[in-house]
Order: C-alpha cells, then structure tokens, then sequence
C-alpha cells in the first residue's frame, strides 16, 4: 500500500462491511502511521476494538456524516479519507428519502468541505451500481454525491487535494444482501426470487478492498473506477445455495431494476478500458486523457460500449457460486 505510507487514514463508516475489512487489511501494514474509524454505532465500535486489541494505530471516534463540525474535528492531522458512510438499503431510502439525502448528498458535500479545510490529501468515495441511470432514490443520492465529488476538483482551489470515486457491484455476503437471505431461508425449504431474469454484477470484500487501494494508487482526481467483474444469474444463486429448495417468485421490488448498469451508453462515450478496470472520467477533467491512458496503459472503449450485468462477458457458475460462499462466507456450508 504505497499510496497509504507514512499516512494518516480515516475512513467514514467504519464499523460497516467494507470498513471493517478494510480497516482490517490497514492494520496489517505496519509502515501506516493512524487509521480512524469514524461511525455512529458505539456497539460496533466496541467490537472492533474487541477484534483487534491494544494497535495503537487505531483509533475510534463517534461522528455522523450529517455534522460538518464533528468532521472538522475528526479530520485534523488525516491524510487520507475513505468515504464509505451512507444509507444504502433500496426499500429503506424509498421510504426515509430526506434521511437518504441528509446522509448521502448532504453528508457528501460535508466530507468534501472538511477535506478541503483541513488539509486532506486524498478523498476515495464509494459509490455503486445504482448509481447508473437510477431508477431508485438510494441510486439517485449516489450519483449526487458521484458528482459532488468529482466536481471538488474543479474548485478545490491550490490545494492539493484529489478527490475520485470507486463504483463497484454488489458485494457478496454483505448485509441485506441475497446471499445471506438464501442461507437463512434455505432451511425452510423455499426460497424467494424477485424475477427469474435478473441479473447482478458481484464483487468478494477482498476486491472491494483491493479495488479502493487500486484507486488509491492510480487517481489523478476526478475519475470514477469501474472494476471488471462476473455477473451472475439469480437463479444460479437460488440453485447453488437450495438446489432442492421450492422457488417462489415474488416480483420486482419498488425502485429494482432487472439488470444493473455501471457504465451507461452515454458515459461509455468517454470511459476509458485498463487490464483490469475502467475509468470515467469527470466531464471537466484537469488533466489530458491521452497523457491518463499514456500512465496507466490504457485506450479509450469503442463506439458504443456500456458495461451491464447481463451484457457481461464473465460470469459466475452455480458451482463457482457453491465455492465462493464456503471460502468467503459460510466455511460450513455445503449444498
């Protein structure tokens, strides 16, 4: 972790998911000089510190996105901030859309004035899949904030900082998501499907990881990173969790899309193609593209190109499924 050397790092929602795997592979390089998990949930935050005893490294502090003051505070002497806070179940959003806003576009445009004040470096933020032409409020906050932080570029001002974000798809076992639903369900021996035709991109937590450190390393501030990785068929999930299971199709939920964009036809027009990812860049990029592709061995996509869960190339199997949830998420699992 090069780009993290001698730094301090602090990474909102912390005590989520993606924070707390990330905070873990953190804590095993030993040339990082701070990492500050900053939440609202004190419960998780016990347990953290529980996981991980005495590292003197790590510190905890109790603060939402929402309070600009408390993220002044939080900041000071931070080098690197990894935004990861926000609300981030579909339903949820729908329902609460002024908590959804306050959170994740509000909550956005705070973390970007309090980087900006307080002398952060860089600013990585995790955006989604539905935040390609939403259909959903979650998706559409998330394009928001997409754009709250690719547009601090442009008015950042002298100071050197860069701000860029990572869109990534579902990510495999996460809380809320189907995988865990299919385990806890299985046992009734039925098992719900929206739609036999969806599709969904996934992602382990590891890459999500790896993918964040990856921007992290490459960023010229203002790109958008699009990692390239398998779909899968959500009845190819349904058959390697309860092959024997009943299906019960319950239809499409409000605001649920079919398939998931994460490069629209439109944003294809300027996206850019890397071995293992895709940048699109900020509509006011500060910087050259071919200079970009020039860096980072890449070449502009083709006339055309949009990048889709059910146009993939790369697609997961009902037996590579069966393994990835025994190595990633049930080790005692077995179908």
């Amino acid at each position: 972790m090069t780009a993290l050397k001698n730094s301090s790092v602090l990474v909102t929602g912390g005590t989520g998911s993606f924070g707390r795997k990330y905070v873990q592979a953190l804590l095993a390089q030993p040339d990082i000089k701070k990492i500050i998990v900053l939440s609202r949930d004190e419960l998780k935050q016990y347990e953290m510190q529980q996981a991980h005893g005495e590292d003197s490294r790590l510190r905890f502090f109790i603060g939402d996105v929402r309070d600009k003051e408390r993220l002044y505070r939080a900041f000071e002497n931070v080098d690197i901030v990894v935004h990861a806070a926000a609300l981030k179940q579909v339903p949820v959003a729908e329902y609460n859309p002024f908590e959804a806003i306050k959170t994740n576009v509000i909550g956005a445009q705070n973390v970007i004035e309090a980087a900006m004040d307080c002398g952060i470096k860089k600013v990585v933020a995790l955006s989604t899949d539905k935040a390609a032409a939403p259909i959903n409020l979650y998706g559409a906050t998330k394009l928001c904030a997409d754009k709250l932080f690719l547009a601090a570029n442009n008015y950042k001002g002298a100071r050197p900082i860069r701000f860029s974000v990572v869109r990534y798809g579902n990510v495999m076992g996460s809380r809320g998501s189907v995988i865990p639903l299919y385990l806890q369900r299985r046992k009734s021996g039925a098992l719900p499907i929206t739609d036999e035709r969806m599709t969904r991109f996934s992602i382990l937590l590891a890459q999500g990881v790896q993918f964040v450190q990856l921007a992290l390393e490459k960023m010229w501030g203002g790109e958008i990173f699009v990692p390239k990785i398998p779909s899968y068929r959500i009845v190819d999930v349904a058959e390697a969790i309860g092959p024997d299971c009943k299906r019960v199709v319950t239809g499409i939920r409000p605001g649920e899309k079919l398939h998931e964009e994460m490069i629209t036809e439109t944003d294809g027009i300027n996206t850019l193609e890397f071995k293992d990812h895709f940048v699109i860049p900020s509509a006011t990029p500060q910087w050259n593209i071919d200079e970009y592709c020039a860096a980072h061995h890449g070449t502009r996509c083709r006339e055309g190109f949009s990048y889709s869960s059910n146009k993939n190339e790369s697609w997961l199997s009902v037996a590579e499924i069966r393994r990835l949830v025994r190595e990633h998420i049930d080790k005692d699992f077995s179908a």
